[in-house]
């Protein structure tokens, strides 16, 4: 394996991870957006279970990628 070969693999799993970093970051933003800090204007309960529904759907689709990532490599 020559060093070429060597520094690209390298990059592209630092690379891979600074995505993935960015995209979960991006996903649990929007999950999350709009939460009140404050105590008094918590959300409704319709609210707070379309929150999580949000939460496991962004979960699903970070699986889905990694799966997806995963079978590319074949």
């Amino acid at each position: 394996m020559n060093a070429n070969r060597l520094i690209n693999m390298v990059i592209r799993q630092v690379l891979r991870r600074f995505i993935n970093f960015g995209i979960n970051a991006g996903i649990d933003a929007y999950a999350s957006r709009g939460q009140a800090r404050d105590p008094e204007r918590r959300p409704a309960p319709d609210e707070r279970a379309q929150r999580r529904q949000a939460k496991q759907t962004a979960r699903r689709v970070r699986q889905m990628a990694k799966l997806t990532r995963r079978i590319g490599r074949f």
